[in-house]
């Protein structure tokens, strides 16, 4: 029994010892005193959990808000990347939120349940669908701890729960028809029709009709009989001329005599009627790029619509499309329906209509058939773009894929004089003379000049050290001597003694590069016309918003060549016709620089219009009243004294107009050709607005030989209805364009 007791201690002195080892660093103490020699189990490798599971979650549907499906994919776990490829995971997520309409995402990361080596984080989400709705759910999101960082076991429930088991969503659409636009008197522009597209079979074409087919199609679409006769002769028998697309009321003359040759094929469309009214302004629609798809997904389109494309048809997208409806079901993976998520009724477009006046619109279409250039024409006392015509122009009936006529589509694509540009708005251009008025009133505000400031205009300019420089009437001058004729006309001879508003009447160019010299050399005021010309606004956008424009370039210059060339609107001066349209009203109306517009109303099917048009003004001339008059007087002096540049094919006209002409050196060929005018006091006696007018020929020559004879013909078809004359022949003008040449900045730049 002693023995047995012996045994028992020692064993207890032995389970001691062992306890006291296990605790080394802390607990109970060896007993005998000395450190234990039993080892340490080794650390566990790579599983250390990870701080935060909810930020890992934070980050995972950041990336969903952002649609970076590559930084969601880069989170999962292994396990999950070898069971979903990036492709597919990307392609599941954008499906589903494409379906559901999601234009937004919202989450918030709610409890966590955490282990060393595995995470459940519950978070709620909140799909705000354009078509059903917000669709929130609470969704748990498993994950594992994989190198010590939180990576997400993937499955499709983490979009929503009903998808578990392969479920899809799926959304019946209900899409309204698209809206119209009109012009301000209610004529439409483009609307939905059954359209006809006009063509000739050139092998079948009857000897004896073929003028009156070409007749009646020129007619129709608004082209000269004998550029068809051209084509036909061109092309040979067996070829298809596209010429043009009508309704059934447009082209019924021509449907009725259906002369030999002559191609009808109908087609059901979004119809631009008269082949284009300001087709740059208005625009036109297209399908659905692929690169823009995800995103009208999202707005609650179904991705087969047309959709605008450059000007109102792109800016007033929102109210054409109407609101979509739609019906967001889950369905099983065989397409039964399981259950329904939400929906919204569809509700109408609303119509556009525009600040363009319809007819005056046509007439300046026409008036630039054979040109390049633009033309803008406002009310002065508003800003209401009453025609922006811009040459050449197209037809956006091509852009319809069923329209017979769009194989012309890939010769407007590749066309070099680039149809699509609105030169209206963002064409950009030299102002050449008109642009002395800006400089004129730079002298006026300096005080260093007044309305009868002498200066004697002679053909040399000499002020510069290293070059002399020549007055317009020099040019005129060695025409004649070209011609066996002698210098003794008005435009061939110096205007010698001058005032400060007969300089601008006669378009002095040496009395105005005088003054921009002398602001720069000798009064130390480098920058007094180029701060002139940003208070006209130029150098700066407009503010039309509703289509796109281009700012121009107002620099500060740099030396004496610079500021001479900047006061006769050349050098590295650039405007737009919008933008000299508008300064030019803002003469008129007494300095209120008002932002022009081309939208009249958004008008819904029922109620009251969403968007009325409310002048706007947005700027203030810089030039004194008593200085804007002085102005004034000059630029009436252009169009009716004798000696105004203007008046030679300006004379015999019924109203009072008044403004300035120009011709700018384009770098390149022959000049751009401008005049910028307005009307007054015809108001009380028309009962119609006053109108500021900016025309550019491009390429052409002298402003009053061009732009003039055209300003004329838009106030009379402004105040008559139609040209008050039938002399207009701007075809023998204009046809053909002249090829461009080199050219010099310092030929002689205007009349």
């Amino acid at each position: 029994m002693k023995s047995l007791r012996l045994i028992h201690l020692f064993l207890i002195v032995i389970f001691l010892s062992a306890c006291a080892s296990g605790g080394q660093g802390g607990g109970v103490p060896p007993i005998f005193g000395g450190p234990t020699s039993t080892p340490l189990p080794p650390p566990i490798v790579g599983k250390t959990p990870a701080p935060d599971a909810g930020a890992a979650v934070s980050a995972f549907l950041e990336a969903l808000t952002n649609d970076d499906y590559e930084g969601m994919y880069a989170m999962l776990s292994q396990s999950s990347q070898e069971g979903i490829s990036l492709e597919d995971f990307s392609s599941r997520w954008r499906n589903v939120l494409n379906e559901m309409s999601a234009a937004s995402i919202e989450y918030t990361v709610m409890s966590s349940q955490l282990s060393p080596f595995n995470a459940e984080v519950g978070y709620n989400v909140i799909y705000k669908t354009v078509l059903a709705g917000d669709i929130q759910r609470d969704i748990v999101m498993r994950l594992v701890n994989e190198n010590g960082a939180w990576k997400v076991q993937w499955d499709e429930t983490l979009i929503l729960p009903e998808l578990a088991g392969g479920n899809l969503l799926a959304m019946d659409y209900n899409v309204p028809a698209r809206g119209d636009i009109y012009d301000r008197d209610g004529n439409p522009i483009v609307t939905q029709a059954e359209a006809f597209a006009f063509g000739i079979q050139t092998g079948q074409i009857n000897p004896d009709t073929r003028e009156l087919l070409t007749r009646e199609l020129g007619l129709l679409c608004g082209l000269d009989p004998l550029v068809i006769e051209n084509q036909i002769d061109a092309s040979g028998p067996g070829w298809y001329l596209p010429m043009c697309e009508g309704t059934r009321a447009e082209a019924q003359r021509l449907i009725s005599v259906n002369p030999g040759g002559l191609v009808i094929q109908s087609y059901s469309s979004r119809y631009y009627y008269q082949t284009g009214l300001a087709p740059q302004a208005v625009g036109f629609t297209l399908s659905i790029p692929p690169e823009e798809y995800d995103d009208y997904r999202r707005r609650g389109y179904d991705g087969s619509e047309k959709v605008g494309k450059q000007g109102i048809e792109e800016w007033a997208e929102e109210y054409l499309s109407g609101q979509h409806g739609g019906t967001l079901r889950v369905v099983s993976p065989t397409g039964q329906i399981i259950s329904t998520l939400g929906q919204t009724a569809p509700q109408a477009a609303d119509s556009v209509y525009l600040t363009l006046d319809g007819n005056l619109q046509d007439y300046a279409q026409t008036a630039l058939e054979f040109f390049r250039g633009a033309i803008v024409v406002m009310e002065v006392d508003t800003g209401r773009v009453l025609a922006m015509a811009s040459s050449p122009d197209f037809d956006p009936n091509y852009f319809e894929p069923t329209n017979p006529n769009n194989i012309g589509l890939g010769n407007l694509l590749n066309s070099p004089t680039n149809p699509l540009l609105n030169r209206a708005a963002q064409g950009q251009y030299p102002l050449g003379s008109v642009f002395k008025i800006i400089t004129m009133a730079a002298g006026l505000e300096s005080g260093l000049y007044v309305k009868d400031s002498p200066y004697d205009c002679q053909y040399e300019f000499t002020e510069l050290p290293d070059r002399v420089l020549y007055d317009w009437t020099y040019e005129y001058c060695q025409q004649a001597i070209s011609r066996g004729e002698a210098c003794n006309t008005s435009s061939t001879t110096p205007s010698g003694l001058v005032t400060l508003q007969e300089g601008l009447m006669r378009s002095c160019n040496p009395y105005f590069w005088h003054i921009g010299n002398d602001l720069y050399t000798n009064w130390q005021r480098p920058n007094d016309v180029a701060n002139m010309a940003r208070g006209f606004g130029l150098g700066a956008p407009t503010g039309i918003e509703q289509i796109a424009e281009a700012s121009g370039q107002i620099l500060d210059p740099q030396s004496q060549v610079d500021a001479v060339n900047q006061a006769i609107g050349q050098g590295d001066v650039q405007v737009t016709p919008l933008q000299v349209a508008r300064f030019i009203a803002a003469i008129a109306n007494g300095g209120t620089l008002y932002r022009p517009q081309i939208v009249e109303k958004i008008q819904p099917i029922d109620g009251d219009p969403e968007i009325i048009f409310r002048p706007e003004a947005n700027g203030v001339l810089p030039v004194r009243d008593e200085n804007l008059q002085i102005i004034q007087e000059a630029m009436f002096m252009v169009t009716n004294f004798n000696y105004g540049t203007a008046r030679f094919n300006i004379r015999g006209i019924q109203f009072d107009t008044a403004g300035k002409t120009g011709t700018a050196e384009s770098g390149s060929g022959l000049p751009h050709a401008w005049f910028a005018g307005y009307t007054l006091n015809e108001e009380e006696r028309t009962g119609k607005p006053h109108i500021a007018i900016a025309v550019i020929v491009e390429n052409i020559g002298q402003g009053s030989d061009y732009a003039v004879p055209i300003f004329r013909y838009m106030v009379e078809a402004y105040y008559f209805g139609s040209p008050g004359r039938i002399s207009y022949d701007f075809g023998s003008l204009g046809q053909p364009l002249p090829t461009p040449t080199p050219f010099g900045f310092f030929a002689p730049t205007d009349e």
